[in-house]
């Protein structure tokens, strides 16, 4: 039977003929049948070439069947049991002296120079006998040092190779004394929060020495925390999905079996330009691009402030209108992406209230298949790489030098903020990049084999079906939609403040309409539909006033959610103590509030005196008098300063302060006082904590740092 281990992702036909699992047959010819049988090398990131000698191929174990999945399981939980007594080793050789721990380390290298001598094709026996030369000692050593990691993983080899007389003192620790510490720690850190290590094991032994347990030391308790939780379960325990889906190979979509405009797709992206609009605003701009899937070719953008839905159908309008009509989209999951006007009446949105009422969007009624990507998911959005060119090489075009803000807060150029560029030039400049973006010769993806994403796609588009729009459809992406009622008496209609009316309308007074109207352009005509898509008829302004392969993505997600069920099973498994318990044991061991502090010295306070003629009153307040009331602050200051306190040497004396140099090297004198524990004088202090806030100050510390004492100016 195949040994298994606890992080064994990947089989190949032998290990899965040896391992025993139901279901599986015993040889390496019936395995490769039924790996031919089950298609598992077209099921997508679950076959793989296996690395290094030999090739031959690898399955990931989602593919198996489900009973062999669940004893792998169950399987893998007692490999990882059985491994404690590797810790125990590791326990020991940690006790070591240095030089026993030497001889295990001379004795693992020359294991490892005999592997290494036999994988170049030396036989055996010959390999043996080189290392036994090579370190000076017989041949029969060597096999006896081979036997003493029989059996042992290739990372736990150090531990057993001490020598032997060393092996009596190893006092191995029974398992049990240490299990209800174990699931303590494991249980307080596989959770999402993602703790510390060290803070968790620091409470876990709080615990243990309240309950009387038996607890390992820091590093040991790591090392078996890491045997026996494999790492797949750490992660999912501590990051959740998102770390979970990290851990396997993304499905890799292939786009060659497209053509030309079968399938676009399209996002939004913030470029890293301040941009001077004509009414003064200075901001960055969002741009919305569509682009082909087959290709990776950009088919037409829009810019605006903020992503809106009439940029995304004025870019959707002009990729239709200069090629014509994709017969898929993916889109971002956005609410720019998702309005009513593109996307109304699709049975896989999810975004705003769906009301019965509501009319049909642009693309059901052009027939366009949508699809949505996985939120917070880049690679579900090929588009994505495309704007990371747009961040390298537009961004940092050479004119919009003092304009470019940098990817991100921390990456801000010394001349942020600088400049703005007008919209006119960033538009030329963004316009020639995309250009040059799509004519650029040397693409190594699947389709372009080299070639350019323009040539790639001008090679399809020759031989493709591609629907055109016809004239009432160019109506439908062009404009905006309003959803509303003629007028009950004139059969006028309202909209954003304008008034539209034609004669025909008066025939359909108080109907139930949708007018679609150039958002650009409110002055224009709109055109009037029946909410089920029959065109009415069009209306004047009156008044003026100003990739998709269904089966895989599924088959893709049924291997996703029994990893996530298995996972979840695992981490219930590593962390028995509910969440709950552990805090409640914590709570337990806090220690009682201490007794408040009370104060030796108490200063009275006494209420305001009422004033009174009477002098012999305890009442009366005399009368103000300047010669006394100076007496008193003397006597004050007097009692308040200590005698015999001379003032700062720095402080009483002349300073220096009409350079720069002066200035700074005055602020290092202070520092260096303070270090060495000298008293500094009040107002020295308030005069430093002023200085060092200051602009000279911060640029002479950065010359002083690189250049020493010479640098400072």
């Amino acid at each position: 039977m195949a040994r298994l281990e606890p992080d064994k992702l990947w089989w190949t036909a032998d290990d899965l003929a040896g391992s025993g699992l139901p279901m599986l047959p015993g040889t390496k010819q019936a395995v490769n049948a039924m790996v031919k049988r089950g298609g598992w090398r077209a099921a997508p990131g679950c076959a793989r070439r296996k690395p290094g000698r030999g090739g031959g191929w690898q399955y990931h174990w989602s593919v198996l069947p489900e009973e062999a999945r669940r004893v792998l399981l169950t399987r893998q939980i007692e490999v990882e049991k059985s491994r404690a007594d590797a810790n125990d080793a590791w326990e020991a050789f940690d006790g070591l002296k240095e030089t026993a721990k030497a001889k295990a380390k001379e004795r693992l290298e020359a294991i490892r120079l005999v592997e290494a001598l036999h994988d170049t094709g030396n036989t055996h026996v010959a390999s043996v006998d080189a290392v036994a030369r090579r370190y000076k000692v017989s041949a029969r050593t060597i096999y006896n040092w081979w036997a003493m990691v029989e059996g042992v993983a290739e990372s736990d080899r150090l531990a057993y190779l001490v020598p032997r007389n060393q092996l009596v003192k190893r006092t191995r620790r029974n398992k049990a004394d240490v299990r209800a510490f174990m699931d303590h720690l494991k249980s307080d850190f596989l959770r999402l929060e993602g703790p510390a290590f060290t803070d968790c094991y620091r409470d876990a032994v709080a615990e243990a020495v309240k309950q009387g347990w038996e607890y390992l030391r820091e590093r040991t308790a790591k090392r078996r925390l890491d045997a026996e939780v494999p790492r797949v379960t750490r992660v999912f325990a501590r990051e959740g999905e998102k770390g979970l889906r990290r851990c396997f190979p993304a499905q890799i979509r292939d786009r060659s079996g497209l053509h030309a405009l079968e399938g676009v797709n399209a996002d939004c992206h913030k470029i890293d330009v301040f941009v001077r609009w004509p009414d003064g605003t200075v901001d960055r701009p969002q741009i919305v691009g569509f682009q082909d899937l087959y290709s990776n070719k950009i088919l037409s953008w829009r810019v605006d402030h903020d992503p809106n839905k009439v940029m995304v159908m004025s870019a959707f309008g002009e990729m239709i209108e200069k090629w014509g009509i994709p017969s898929h989209c993916l889109f971002d999951n956005g609410h720019e992406f998702a309005n009513k006007w593109m996307t109304a009446g699709a049975p896989t949105r999810f975004r705003f209230k769906v009301r019965e009422g509501d009319p049909l969007g642009v693309l059901p009624l052009l027939g366009i298949k949508m699809h949505w990507a996985t939120p917070a998911h880049g690679q579900a959005k090929p588009i994505e790489r495309g704007f990371r060119d747009f961040a390298s090489s537009i961004a940092k075009d050479i004119r919009f030098a003092g304009a470019y803000v940098g990817n991100k807060p921390t990456a801000k150029p010394e001349n942020y903020g600088s400049r703005a560029v007008p919209l006119e030039d960033f538009m030329r400049v963004v316009d020639q990049g995309i250009t040059e973006h799509n004519a650029r010769d040397g693409r190594l993806s699947a389709t372009a084999n080299g070639r350019s994403f323009d040539a790639t796609f001008e090679d399809s588009f020759k031989t493709a079906r591609i629907r055109k729009a016809t004239e009432e459809q160019r109506r439908l992406w062009m404009m905006g939609q309003h959803v509303g009622k003629l007028n009950s008496n004139d059969g006028q209609i309202r909209i954003h403040g304008n008034f539209y009316y034609a004669d025909w309308m008066s025939q359909h007074a108080g109907r139930k309409v949708v007018a679609r109207f150039d958002p650009e352009d409110l002055h224009a005509e709109v055109f009037i539909y029946d909410p089920d898509g029959t065109f009415l008829g069009q209306a004047e302004c009156r008044e003026k006033i100003g990739f998709f392969d269904l089966v895989g993505a599924r088959e893709t997600s049924r291997r996703n959610a029994r990893i996530k069920r298995a996972e979840k099973a695992l981490v219930k498994a590593h962390a028995p103590v509910p969440i709950d318990e552990l805090a409640a044991r914590k709570n337990a061991r806090a220690p009682e509030p201490a007794e408040p502090l009370e104060a030796k010295i108490v200063a009275p306070v006494f209420g305001t005196r009422r004033a009174t003629s009477n002098p012999h009153s305890p009442l009366y307040e005399a009368p103000d008098n300047p010669d006394i009331d100076q007496a008193q602050e003397a006597l004050i200051l007097q009692m308040s300063v200590p005698k015999d306190t001379p003032k700062p040497a720095a402080e009483s004396a002349a300073i220096d302060m009409s350079t720069p140099r002066a200035r700074f090297m005055w602020a290092l004198s202070i520092i260096a006082r303070s270090d060495a524990g000298q008293e500094v004088g009040t107002e020295e202090a308030r005069r430093y904590r002023e200085y060092v806030k200051s602009s000279e100050y911060e640029s002479q510390m950065g010359m002083y740092r690189a250049f020493g004492e010479d640098g400072v100016g």
